[in-house]
C-alpha cells in the first residue's frame, strides 16, 4: 500500500536571488544540475538567454527554463521511495518508460527530482525533494553522506578481495574506486553490506566485476541517518524532521550507525538469482 507524501515546510526567498539558487528552489534540480542548463544556453531571464553563473533574479523577474516559466514553490517535500527494479533515477530518457518518480503519487509530482542515483537494477533507497539546496547539500563531497548496499554475489568474497576494495581499485579513471565499510551477512559470504561515501556511478558493480564476480543484486538500505528499514519495493514515505536534521547535520556519515538485521523482501525475491 502507497503512503501518502505531504508537505514539510515552506521556501524561504529573499531577492535578489541567484539564478541556480532560485531554479534550484523552483525545483529544477539541484544547484549543480542547474547551473548546467545555465551554461547550456537553456535559461532566459525576462526573455534573453543568460549563461552567466553570478546573474541575479528578482521578485518581478520571469524566467524559463527551456521555454518554460517556472516559479518557486511554497512547499517543500522530502520522500524516501524503495525504487524497484526495473525503474530509472531520471525525469525524462527517451528509451524508458519507468521512472521512479511516477511511483510517488502526489499532485506536487513533477517538482521532484531524485537526490543521487540507484542504476534500473538496483533497487531500495532513493530520496526525492523539490528542495535544491538540500539536494546541492547532499550530493556535496564535503558532507560525506554515507550509503550503505547489501550486495549479493556469484559466489562467496574472499576477505583479501575486499580488503583490496577498501584500500581502493584502479579501472577507469585516475582517482580509486573503494568502499569505506564491509560486513558479512550471517552464515554465508556471498551477501555482503558495504558502505560507500562518495558513490560514483555504478561504483559496486564496477569494483566486483574488476575483482571477478558478478553482482547478483544490489540494494541500498540506508542513505545517512534515512533507513529503508520495512518498506516494500514502490512504497514511499515522508522523511521525518529528525532525519532531515540529521542528514543535514551530517550525522551517520562519518561514524557507523548501529547495525540491524535487515531482510530485503518484496517483488524483487524472485530476481535473485
Amino acid at each position: 500500500m502507497e503512503s501518502k507524501a505531504r508537505s514539510q515546510g515552506t521556501l524561504k526567498a529573499e531577492f535578489p536571488m541567484r539564478l541556480q539558487v532560485y531554479m534550484a528552489k523552483c525545483g529544477v534540480g539541484s544547484r549543480r544540475a542547474c547551473e548546467e542548463l545555465i551554461s547550456q544556453g537553456r535559461v532566459m531571464i525576462n526573455n534573453r538567454q543568460v549563461r552567466e553563473m553570478g546573474t541575479k533574479v528578482n521578485a518581478d523577474d520571469v524566467v524559463q527554463v527551456d521555454m518554460e516559466t517556472i516559479e518557486l514553490e511554497d512547499k517543500l517535500y522530502y520522500i524516501a521511495l524503495n525504487k524497484p527494479r526495473g525503474y530509472v533515477c531520471t525525469n525524462y530518457d527517451p528509451k524508458e518508460t519507468k521512472y521512479a518518480r511516477d511511483l510517488i503519487d502526489i499532485k506536487d509530482n513533477s517538482l521532484l527530482f531524485n537526490v543521487g542515483r540507484l542504476d534500473k537494477d538496483s533497487t531500495g533507497l532513493i530520496i526525492f525533494t523539490n528542495d535544491g539546496d538540500f539536494a546541492n547539500k547532499m550530493m556535496h563531497p564535503r558532507y560525506q553522506v554515507e550509503k550503505e548496499y547489501i550486495v549479493k554475489l556469484d559466489r562467496a568474497v574472499e576477505i583479501e578481495d575486499l580488503q583490496r576494495a577498501i584500500h581502493g581499485v584502479y579501472i577507469d579513471m585516475p582517482k580509486p574506486y573503494k568502499i569505506l565499510r564491509y560486513d558479512l551477512m550471517p552464515q554465508t559470504r556471498q551477501y555482503i553490506r558495504v558502505t560507500l561515501i562518495e558513490g560514483k556511478n555504478r561504483e559496486i558493480r564496477k569494483i566486483f566485476s574488476y575483482l571477478g564476480y558478478e553482482v547478483k543484486s544490489l540494494t541500498r538500505i540506508r542513505v545517512g541517518t534515512v533507513e529503508l528499514d520495512d518498506l516494500t519495493p514502490g512504497e514511499y514515505r515522508n522523511l521525518t524532521r529528525e532525519e532531515i536534521a540529521g542528514l543535514l547535520s551530517g550525522k551517520g556519515s562519518s561514524q557507523a550507525k548501529s547495525k540491524k538485521t535487515v531482510t530485503i523482501r518484496g517483488k524483487e525475491d524472485g530476481n535473485r538469482d
